[in-house]
């Protein structure tokens, strides 16, 4: 990750952050949504990905407890978190809630 987490999550344009870890079979198993989510919403929408890992103090500061967890920033306010596996559709539908 370039640049300061809290200035990225400040945008006003939707931050989707997919807190995840290398070890992780479900992470594995998100990753392919992400990347074709990423595609379809273009600039609609910034995705970032956090090693928990590499980065534990930003998981720990968000209480990241299982991976992969999703969080949805805007003016750099939390409005949504998931943890576990999600669908496109259902990212697609938070991304769009929150334009």
């Amino acid at each position: 990750m370039k640049g300061n987490f809290k200035d990225i999550i400040n945008d006003a344009k939707p931050i989707l952050v997919d807190f995840y870890a290398t070890w992780c079979g479900p992470c594995k198993a998100q990753s392919p949504i992400i990347s074709e989510l990423a595609k379809e919403v273009q600039d609609s929408v910034r995705i970032i990905k956090i090693d928990i890992d590499k980065n534990p103090q930003i998981a720990e500061q968000y209480q990241v407890r299982g991976v992969p967890t999703l969080v949805l920033f805007k003016n750099g306010a939390m409005v949504w978190r998931q943890s576990g596996v999600q669908s496109k559709q259902q990212l697609q539908k938070i991304i769009d809630k929150h334009k």
